[in-house]
């Protein structure tokens, strides 16, 4: 958020950046129920359960943790709503690694991360900005740092996806890349190199896919078609865009 990052600049304060998050996250609250009054309760409880959501092992957004009954066909517009409006990024399950994946996509099975990195950060507390700031390594940043990715690979172009299968495991993204799949892996600790289900997937002759990355806070390394990369090195993976004069004319000789 620009005022958080100015205030930072401004001050060097921690403080008074951790106060400026807080005044953007209640103005959030404020703001969903002005918008969508008839499901501002919905709306302000889903978007309080991101943070707890994505620091659960599945990650998952469970439905049934809003409310029992809950059905997602009627309340999909809240979802819908909150990825509108800029507040939160949706990551869909896709149950076949296939191009293209949108024929994949499971509408009601997602993730859900904030838009803004730094606000899921401070809904989970100062500490835990301090302790990111520290460097300490005892804690699971695992949610933050997957967040990061999706708001990175989601500000260049891409659409969000991720890999589900009971037999398979689960694969943190799937990015789609000129007729090919890239399937991505976030660590955030020091087994960085542990990813059963990236290499049951990798594996799979089933698919073939040419590359797999891991991103995490070590070096860069490739063990065969596995590329680690420090998660910095995000702002390298980039949407290939069609040249300006991509001109393609047929040829209809044969109609003549």
């Amino acid at each position: 958020m620009p005022a958080v990052v100015q205030s930072y600049v401004d001050t060097n304060n921690l403080r008074t950046v951790s106060q400026e998050q807080e005044a953007i996250i209640n103005w959030y609250k404020q703001d969903l129920g002005k918008y969508d009054p008839d499901n501002k309760l919905y709306l302000e409880a889903i978007f309080q359960l991101i943070p707890a959501e994505l620091n659960n092992q599945n990650k998952r957004f469970i439905l049934k943790n809003l409310n029992e009954n809950f059905k997602f066909s009627r309340y999909a517009n809240s979802f819908i709503w909150l990825e509108q409006a800029g507040v939160a990024l949706p990551a869909y399950a896709v149950n076949e690694p296939a191009y293209p994946l949108l024929l994949h996509k499971s509408a009601n099975l997602f993730k859900l991360f904030l838009s803004d990195v730094g606000l899921l950060a401070a809904m989970y507390g100062a500490d835990s900005q301090l302790e990111i700031l520290k460097g300490n390594t005892h804690i699971n940043f695992g949610s933050i740092y997957e967040n990061i990715c999706a708001q990175e690979l989601r500000a260049h172009g891409f659409e969000l996806y991720y890999f589900q299968n009971k037999k398979q495991g689960e694969v943190d993204f799937l990015l789609e890349e000129q007729g090919k799949l890239i399937p991505i892996e976030v660590k955030s600790g020091k087994a960085y190199q542990r990813h059963a289900s990236l290499d049951r997937l990798m594996n799979n002759p089933v698919y073939d896919f040419e590359e797999a990355f891991v991103l995490s806070s070590e070096n860069v390394g490739v063990i065969d078609r596995t590329c680690y990369l420090p998660i910095y090195m995000l702002m390298f993976i980039q949407k290939k865009q069609l040249p300006e004069n991509f001109i393609y004319q047929p040829n209809l000789s044969a109609l003549t």
